[in-house]
């Protein structure tokens, strides 16, 4: 095959660069120019890995990296990043670098298998380095509005410090979002801490109770809650990450 004809069999394998988020082009300059720069804090903790084929940057996610389902196999399989290299519990205080949106032009610069098509959000971690940076938080699919990116971007990042919050939880709980290893009993607030905002949430009275399954992943990782307490955990057998720091 030659070098011109490539890059055509790779867009027919892979799929055409469709951006997975459709903002106004002055509603983007205005986001990317009022963030960078600001601080805020993680509102859940987040794992590091590999940013898929792209070296020079480090992927910020809520989810394990079998999980993760920012890029597709051509049998449609999610592509894993790479392996947990450090895990960041929520409360840390984080910096926007840059706020990147998938302009026809930004998706030509970006490494091919890479979730070139969504949002990028550039942080600093503390100043911490570990390997290549920078950390790069990608947006879910699917963000038409500018209402809609900040209410995504504020579930993850919030402006609020937590240390008050977390004191309030008790120890058990704060281990359990410091490592990412969530526990029964846990509360409603220290679930999502811990692993994230579910995909789904399935609502039911059982008797007097009020029963919430939810679900991560399409399914593959489930809690079920009982009047805001976790009860139950799916699968039982978590693999353990690199400590918190």
């Amino acid at each position: 095959m030659t070098r011109a004809l490539l890059p055509l069999a790779l867009a027919a394998i892979f799929g055409c660069a469709t951006p997975g988020i459709s903002l106004a082009p002055p509603d983007a300059t205005r986001l990317e120019r009022e963030l960078t720069g600001e601080e805020r804090f993680l509102r859940v903790s987040m794992y590091s890995t590999p940013f898929f084929k792209d070296a020079s940057k480090r992927l910020l996610t809520p989810l394990s990296p079998e999980l993760v389902r920012l890029l597709e196999n051509p049998d449609g399989t999610p592509i894993n990043p790479g392996p947990v290299e450090a895990t960041w519990p929520a409360g840390t205080r984080v910096k926007i670098l840059k706020v990147e949106f998938p302009s026809a032009t930004v998706m030509t610069e970006r490494v091919l298998f890479t979730p070139r098509t969504l949002a990028w959000i550039y942080l600093d971690l503390g100043g911490a380095r570990r390997g290549p940076g920078p950390f790069v938080l990608v947006l879910r699919p699917g963000i038409k509005t500018e209402d809609e990116f900040r209410t995504e971007l504020d579930r993850l990042l919030t402006r609020q410090d937590l240390s008050a919050r977390l004191e309030a939880m008790g120890e058990g709980a704060r281990q359990a979002i410091k490592t990412k290893t969530a526990t029964v009993e846990l509360s409603a607030e220290a679930l999502e801490m811990t692993w994230g905002y579910p995909e789904a949430r399935k609502v039911e009275l059982d008797g007097t109770h009020r029963k919430e399954t939810w679900t991560w992943a399409q399914g593959a990782r489930a809690a079920v809650l009982v009047d805001g307490q976790v009860t139950q955990l799916f699968p039982t057998g978590m693999s353990r990450a690199p400590a918190a720091h």
